[in-house]
């Protein structure tokens, strides 16, 4: 289903102000330093317009953005939008700078990215912690239940947020609907990490997006399941428990002063053909991946992980019966030209989005089934993500634990010791470790069988985890 970009640029602002600058270039006395030369380091360059003085004037006296922000926040049913040129790291650290202060408490769920984890640091908040359900077939993380909300917010009554990641980076779908109404029920705002959910509530076969079901304040990013640029992202929130004065101060106080024009302009593009084609694209786009589906559920030991409870569009893999090892067949994909977004060994996790087609589908559908079938082995134990089993031990607030004076120490000598960083296998980036938790062996050792599966290990000092930072202790 084939559109026209400019057809799109009379419901567009951004966008049209971006095709407009093509249009009737300029010789600009202003930056970016390229100053739309292609000649000096090539067409890595193009496209690059800046917000002020390309899409806007220097003093934003066109209101592009605002009016751009207004149709996405009608679109979305949200009373604010902003748009964000520093992904969902930036707008979940904007909220979490709106919705508390130095020292309150907030209930978190333990699934939530490290860049809301850096957002408590920020804002002073001390996280009470909220895990997911696990499923027993895969190990892998289900939603959070409201009870244990619930439960959380009455042993902790002065908290004054609630923030979970739904859906989940592998796809599985919580009850959002039921954590607002706990929430609500006890007075506070639900704020929904929903990074790979900005197509949720545009198709009938997808799930309502969290506005729809009561959350408060919601994170998209419109790059990961639209088609805008890498780093793009939108905050969308209700004014009835969300501060708007607070949450425009957050997103100000952590945004840059140079926004890209073009990302910005590939939001208000991404939003415009949501709403006109969003609905016919996202038919074919499902359509594809239930055929897709219904082929690798007829391999023999492969796990789809599909239902009610799962984002159609995310093609989720479970391995460990075929006896393939998913770091083989992610070597096999890339070879053939069809990266998938995490690969470990038991667990191979892909994105669809509005722009795949049956062919991408099948294409995408034949490689895995013939990767499995040359690696093909015994049926081993499941290998799950490490985050999920490991009880987090808070010794002090994460702020505390990341301003301390801090010393690096063997890994074996680290254990009984605060850990200053946070360490998280990659993807799906969820911690086994944050600021302020002591070490434990149990941590160590999931951190450790996450490695040899050919998982990742992000943000560490060392990946290698020989060495860790730990807070330094009084003389």
């Amino acid at each position: 289903m084939p559109t026209d970009p400019r057809a799109l640029r009379a419901d567009a602002p951004l966008l049209d102000a971006w095709l407009r600058f093509q249009e009737a270039p300029s010789t600009p006395f202003t930056i970016p330093g390229h100053k739309q030369r292609h000649d000096l380091v090539g067409d890595v360059v193009a496209g690059d317009v800046p917000l002020y003085a390309g899409l806007d004037t220097m003093k934003l006296a066109g209101g592009v953005l605002a009016e751009a922000e207004r149709r996405a926040a009608r679109l979305w049913g949200a009373d604010t939008c902003r748009f964000s040129t520093g992904g969902a790291t930036h707008a979940n650290q904007a909220i979490a700078l709106a919705v508390g202060s130095d020292g309150d408490r907030v209930v978190v769920s333990r699934t939530l990215h490290r860049s809301l984890l850096l957002g408590l640091v920020l804002a002073g908040l001390t996280p009470v912690w909220v895990r997911p359900e696990v499923d027993p077939v895969t190990g892998l993380p289900l939603g959070v239940p409201p009870e244990e909300v619930a439960r959380a917010l009455g042993a902790h009554p002065d908290a004054s947020a609630v923030f979970v990641g739904d859906p989940s980076y592998v796809g599985t779908v919580g009850d959002v609907g039921g954590l607002a109404g706990v929430a609500h029920a006890h007075g506070v705002p639900l704020v929904v990490d929903a990074a790979w959910a900005a197509h949720f509530g545009f198709h009938p076969r997808l799930p309502r997006h969290p506005l729809q079901l009561g959350a408060d304040a919601v994170v998209v990013s419109a790059h990961k399941t639209l088609p805008a640029w890498s780093q793009a992202a939108l905050v969308l929130a209700r004014s009835d428990r969300i501060d708007a004065a607070r949450l425009e101060a957050g997103v100000e106080a952590t945004a840059t002063t140079s926004p890209a024009g073009a990302m910005l302009a590939s939001i208000d593009a991404a939003r415009a053909l949501l709403e006109r084609d969003g609905e016919g694209l996202l038919e074919e786009a499902v359509a594809a991946t239930d055929a897709s589906r219904d082929r690798l559920r007829a391999v023999p030991g492969l796990h789809v992980l599909e239902g009610p409870g799962v984002d159609p569009l995310k093609l989720t893999l479970v391995l460990h019966g075929t006896g393939a090892d998913g770091i083989a067949v992610e070597r096999d994909l890339l070879a053939a030209g069809l990266p998938v977004e995490a690969a470990e060994r038991d667990v191979l996790v892909a994105v669809v989005s509005l722009a795949d087609t049956e062919r991408t589908l099948m294409r995408f559908t034949d490689s895995v089934i013939a990767a499995i079938e040359r690696h093909r082995g015994a049926p081993r134990p499941m290998v799950g993500p490490a985050a999920y089993g490991v009880d987090p031990v808070i010794v002090m607030p994460p702020r505390d634990a990341f301003f301390a004076g801090q010393d690096t120490v063997p890994a074996a000598r680290a254990v009984g010791r605060v850990s200053a960083e946070l360490i998280a296998p990659y993807p799906p980036g969820i911690p086994v470790l944050a600021p302020g938790e002591m070490v434990t062996g149990d941590a160590l050792a999931a951190l450790g069988e996450a490695r040899a599966a050919g998982v990742r290990i992000a943000y560490a000092a060392d990946p290698s985890l020989a060495s860790l930072r730990v807070v330094r202790e009084p003389r």
